[in-house]
């Protein structure tokens, strides 16, 4: 007997799982996936006092880099990997020390084997931060985990 394959949501979530065990980078500075779908997902960072700059406000380096990997997880959910092939980030407002950053990817366009994702930045009020635009490429062929069987 076959066993039932798993469906979109579950592929997504096991990619997010095996994903994040192997990100040294967005681990090390604490992100946390908070929701993760087919296409999208949400990543949350706490702004740490080593991530303030000289103005004593998050630097753009680490609000990009969470912005960044929010992308990855949106569109490697398909368990297809994919890479950046280019990104913009336009900074809106200040990360300030103790603030809590939400980026939350959202898939634009998806053809053939490339994407196009947006991911707004925003802190704990509400307030956006940034704004993100990247663009993917997908590896033919290449899954970005092994899958686990699907559940009975």
């Amino acid at each position: 007997m076959t066993e039932p394959s798993l469906n979109p949501q579950q592929i997504a979530e096991a990619v997010a799982v095996g994903m994040m065990a192997n990100d040294r980078a967005s681990r090390g500075l604490g992100l946390k996936v908070t929701h993760i779908g087919p296409g999208t997902a949400q990543l949350e960072m706490t702004v740490r006092d080593d991530m303030l700059n000289g103005f004593d406000i998050c630097h753009g380096g680490y609000i990009t880099l969470l912005a960044d990997s929010t992308f990855a997880f949106a569109c490697n959910s398909y368990n297809e990997l994919t890479v950046a092939s280019s990104l913009a980030v336009d900074f809106i407002a200040p990360g300030r020390g103790g603030d809590v950053l939400t980026a939350r990817a959202t898939e634009i366009s998806l053809s053939g084997r490339t994407g196009v994702y947006d991911v707004e930045v925003s802190n704990q009020t509400g307030a956006r931060i940034a704004v993100f635009r990247g663009r993917s490429y997908r590896m033919k062929g290449k899954p970005v985990i092994t899958l686990p069987a699907a559940a009975n």
